[in-house]
Parts: structure tokens; sequence; C-alpha cells
């Protein structure tokens, strides 16, 4: 598993952490995850709060209580498209966060939960493998899929439209956006960043994307990167033919976006691997796709 993630901290080495030291030091760095540190703040997008509703909240779920951030616009007087947002493996750190206020300004009920915190905040932790080996290899995808049911639930109850629901994530949330897409019904669209697709089999992940394509019930448009050391290009191959293949109507109108330049993490402004004009053009793809799935 460490290999897939090498490239979540491009330009600086796994073995030489970010100190919690340094990390407080860095006013740039606050919100955002320890292993994340050093911050790019030349790149970095703050979305300003003012005009939305956002925050921090529980909900109840079928597995106890859930943790979650959500933003939208302030006074809305219908019902909103809901969009569920999927973490990288960091957890809802600030980038995630300015994720649901960015599409709470394009009129979304946007709302990202803390999948990981039964077993710590991966904020806290200083180094991709650690988290790996504590947190994320520990997570079951069942766990998972019912936590972002609980929030779809609770969005529809509190202001979202359920004739307009989706999904977005990045990363380990791409890999789970594919995953949900075949696990929900009355999605209208999803959108999965650089996911991986295919994998070892364990008791916490028993599928991988590849293994859901005649079961997705909402079309996916997966947005991936042509130099991501993780995700080889030969896989996105693989889901490309699986998916032309494909029975299901959501498989066959799911589509793929290779950006033959870009690594992985190509959308995270926050870090090294961002890149500008790959992750504007994905951006704007995304909201059309949802837009053109009725969202």
């Amino acid at each position: 598993m460490r290999d897939e993630f090498d490239s979540l901290v491009p330009g600086r080495p796994l073995e030489r952490p970010f100190s919690r030291r340094d990390f407080i030091a860095t006013s740039a760095g606050a919100g955002f995850a320890l292993a994340t540190q050093p911050i790019m703040a030349q790149t970095a997008i703050h979305t300003e709060a003012a005009g939305l509703q956002a925050g921090r909240l529980r909900l109840p779920s079928a597995l106890g209580e859930v943790e979650a951030y959500q933003a939208r616009p302030e006074g809305a007087a219908a019902a909103l498209p809901v969009v569920l947002v999927v973490s990288e493996i960091f957890g809802v750190h600030e980038y995630i966060a300015d994720i649901c206020r960015r599409l709470a300004r394009q009129g979304y009920l946007a709302i990202a939960p803390e999948l990981f915190a039964r077993l710590g905040d991966p904020r806290q932790l200083d180094s991709v493998p650690e988290i790996l080996e504590r947190i994320t290899a520990r997570t079951p995808d069942a766990q998972v899929l019912s936590d972002l049911d609980a929030c779809l639930d609770w969005a529809v109850q509190h202001g979202g439209d359920p004739g307009r629901l989706g999904i977005t994530g990045f990363c380990y949330g791409g890999r789970i956006t594919w995953l949900y897409a075949a696990h929900r019904g009355g999605l209208k669209a999803a959108v999965a960043w650089y996911g991986r697709l295919e994998g070892a089999v364990t008791a916490n992940t028993p599928r991988h994307p590849l293994d859901v394509v005649e079961a997705l019930q909402a079309p996916v448009l997966g947005l991936y990167g042509g130099v991501d050391t993780g995700i080889p290009v030969e896989s996105v191959d693989r889901m490309e033919a699986a998916l032309g293949a494909a029975q299901a109507l959501a498989a066959r109108t799911s589509r793929i976006v290779l950006y033959d330049q870009a690594p992985h993490a190509f959308h995270a402004d926050y870090r090294p691997s961002y890149r500008k004009e790959e992750a504007e053009d994905g951006w704007q793809r995304m909201l059309e796709w949802f837009r053109q799935h009725g969202l």
C-alpha cells in the first residue's frame, strides 16, 4: 500500500517528517494535516465562508455519531442539490473544507465526513506510512459506505434535494467514490479524482472499482494523471476497457479523462503536486458533469 501513496508528499522524504513544532510555527499550515507539511502557501486556495452557512457538526449513523464539515449557500429558499465530498487519507483538513465551500459557492450543499475518527485523527499524524498502517488499512469499506449513507440521509433531512444527489472524492476518496456509485441507488452523478482502481483484496477492502463496474448505479467521471506513480496508466486502461465492455447503463455512460503530464494529487493546491491547468480543467469538467446529469 505504501508504494501506492509515495506520491502523496512529493519533494519531502517520508523518513524525514515535518515536526509538530515546525507545524505550529508555520502559520500557512494552520488547519492542514501534519503529514502534508510544509504547505505551498503561494498556490493554496482559500474560499471565504462569508455568505455561506459552513462549519462542523455531528450527525447520527448506524455505527455511532459521525463528525462532518458542511457548507451551503446562506438563506437558500429551495432544497439544494447535495454533493458528498470524500477526503484523502488525511481526513477533513482545510483543503477538504475548502472544497466544500467552493461547491457551496456553486449552489450545492456539500458535506464531508470524518471517516477515520473511530481510529484516531490522521491530521495529527506526521507520516503517511503511519496513517496507512494505523488508520487507513484498518478502516473497513463497509463502515465508510455506511457513514456516507448517514451523511446523505442527514443532508436530505436538512435542506437537501433527495432527487439531486452526487459524490466526489480525492485519492482515497476517489476510490471510495467509485465504490459508492455502485452502493447507493438514487445518485445522479459521481466524480472520482485519481482514486486507486485495483489492489489487494482484504477483509476491509473486499472489492475495488474494477470489481464493481457492472454494479454502478450512477455515471462516474474519473480524472487521472498520466505520470501518477501510484496508479499506472495500465490500470486506467483496464478500467476504461471494463467500462466500455459493461452492460450496465451507468458504466457505459461513465468516462475517464487522463491528463498525460499530471502526477497524483494534481488538484491538491496546497502541495507540490498541484498542476494549475489540469486542476482547473478538471474542476470545470466536474461541474459540467454534475449539471449534465441533473445535479
